[in-house]
């Protein structure tokens, strides 16, 4: 009954089944959790079981297949409201309007479900529905229709609007073990050779399973370590811009980017306290910061206020100036 090329998570996903089977699940699931732990494929596999030549997910049917590679934004049971454009926003017009699907996502919320299905409503990143399209939203998770069930996937739910939230049952999830996230990463082709940075970036998470993912976030461990150390950001900050050509948000790219320094710093508070540090290949560099007059808590401060004013839009490369005035 669970779709075999997702790994972890197997209590919560255990729970599912037992209350979709029980005509127990609500009518409106928040998944919170890491980024890039596995929280959107987790609700996925709800509709692909009613899709399921075998209703077990057993992965291979044509069912399950649709929902292998890039998933459309509509299948007869499910429907995908995600961000869209550089600033990587939910707007009202694909609530409302016909943006996603003919009459608005309201209106097919509100159709019968195919028989034996539920109409699932996957919003993925909800803490980017800006402020009316959360607002039109709210209005229907008050009063879901009956066999509709929306699922709000986030790693930033303090980010939503808290009457959101409320009116949600939070599915908590956790990293992934080491052991699962790599097995993941060795099905998609990684060797064995990277191993060591590719768990130590990915944290049991899967955002670096893409090679050029993986690279950028390495090669900004790096920058970040000689920012922190003292070099001039115009020579070694290339590598923290965001990438114009790439699919993910100016705001997306920025917040990782931020991530990375905050773990750079954590990494750094470790060491100076004889503890192991988790960039473990970057010990070299991160032991010299330890040893360094670096100020942890102002630097800190200043990526926490950074990461609070990504949705002002500001200018990513003064934002990262900002925060690199170690």
């Amino acid at each position: 009954m669970f779709d075999p090329l997702i790994l972890g998570h197997r209590a919560i996903r255990e729970r599912l089944l037992t209350r979709v089977g029980e005509g127990k699940v609500g009518g409106s699931l928040l998944f919170a959790g890491p980024d890039g732990v596995g929280k959107r494929r987790v609700a996925l596999e709800l509709a692909q079981r009613e899709l399921c030549f075998r209703r077990t997910a057993c992965g291979e049917c044509e069912g399950c297949r649709l929902f292998q590679g890039e998933l459309p934004v509509e299948l007869p049971n499910l429907l995908r409201i995600a961000p869209e454009g550089k600033a990587g926003l939910i707007k009202i017009g694909s609530i409302r309007e016909d943006d996603l699907v003919e009459g608005g996502v309201i209106s097919w919320a509100h159709r019968a479900p195919p028989p034996g299905c539920h109409r699932w409503i996957l919003v993925e990143d909800a803490h980017r529905l800006n402020g009316p399209s959360a607002n039109m939203l709210l209005k229907t998770l008050e009063e879901p229709p009956p066999g509709t069930c929306f699922l709000l996937v986030t790693h930033r739910p303090e980010a939503m609007l808290q009457t959101i939230r409320s009116r949600c049952e939070r599915i908590p999830f956790l990293s992934l073990s080491d052991a699962d996230a790599w097995a993941v990463a060795r099905r998609e082709g990684w060797e064995e050779a990277h191993r060591a940075r590719w768990t130590a970036l990915s944290g049991g998470t899967l955002r670096y399973l893409e090679e050029a993912a993986f690279q950028r976030a390495s090669d900004q461990v790096d920058a970040w370590i000689l920012v922190a150390g003292g070099a001039a950001f115009s020579a070694a900050g290339a590598a923290l811009a965001p990438d114009k050509n790439a699919e993910a948000s100016q705001n997306e790219q920025v917040s990782r980017c931020l991530e990375l320094f905050l773990l750079v710093l954590a990494d750094v508070g470790r060491l100076r306290e004889g503890r192991a540090p988790r960039l473990a290949p970057w010990t070299e560099g991160l032991t010299k910061l330890a040893g360094s007059p670096l100020a942890l808590e102002p630097a800190q401060a200043r990526a926490f206020e950074a990461m609070r004013n990504l949705a002002r839009n500001p200018s990513a490369e003064s934002l990262l100036r900002e925060v690199a005035l170690v």
